[in-house]
């Protein structure tokens, strides 16, 4: 007896893979997850934080954080050492948590409250005045050292794009509304839950 195997008649010596065998059931890994993103309020200013696993072809895990549309703080961290590991998915994400979280612990510990966001972010098609930026005066220098991750955000070539397609959260920010309460009863009990 022969046994069809992806489109051509595997001979009958060759052994047939258990349906739980790790081997029948591989799904070769690209990345861990598409990448995870926060909104967070502090200061009186929001921050975004957005991680993405840039898959194996390219092995690494970039942290980005946005205020106003504007880059404020970049971390790439490769994990090309870590591609013959046999949990790569597990290890791969859970840097990837690590590395978000402290970006989040970093904004909420007030490391950026100092750093100037002020620059006029514009929205796709929107043009700046031709006044703007032509006054001559130079910003001054901040006086404490910037962290390395705002100092690796100024030397990028070109900005990062903001990306919220397809992320994932470990956080639960999709149980969090900016409805008030009385709001997010009234729209359970109008049955605009059941959508």
């Amino acid at each position: 007896m022969s046994v069809t195997r992806g489109g051509f008649l595997a001979p009958p010596e060759w052994p047939l893979l258990p349906s739980n065998s790790p081997l029948a059931m591989a799904k070769p890994f690209d990345r861990a997850v598409n990448g995870f993103n926060h909104n967070i309020s502090h200061a009186g200013r929001v921050f975004h934080v957005q991680t993405e696993d840039s898959g194996v072809n390219n092995p690494n895990i970039t942290t980005h954080l946005f205020v106003g549309g504007n880059i404020l703080a970049s971390k790439k961290t490769s994990y090309a050492e870590l591609l013959k590991a046999e949990n790569l998915q597990d290890l791969v994400r859970q840097l990837m948590e690590d590395q978000h979280k402290q970006m989040l612990r970093n904004v909420v510990s007030g490391v950026y409250d100092n750093l100037d966001t002020t620059a006029r972010a514009y929205q796709p098609g929107q043009l700046a005045p031709a006044s703007e930026g032509k006054s001559g005066v130079k910003p001054t220098p901040p006086r404490a050292p910037l962290p390395p991750e705002v100092e690796a955000a100024r030397a990028m070539s070109t900005a990062p794009q903001l990306n919220e397609l397809g992320a994932q959260t470990i956080f639960g920010e999709d149980l969090i509304s900016e409805k008030s309460l009385d709001e997010v009863i009234l729209s359970y009990l109008a049955g605009e839950h059941e959508s």
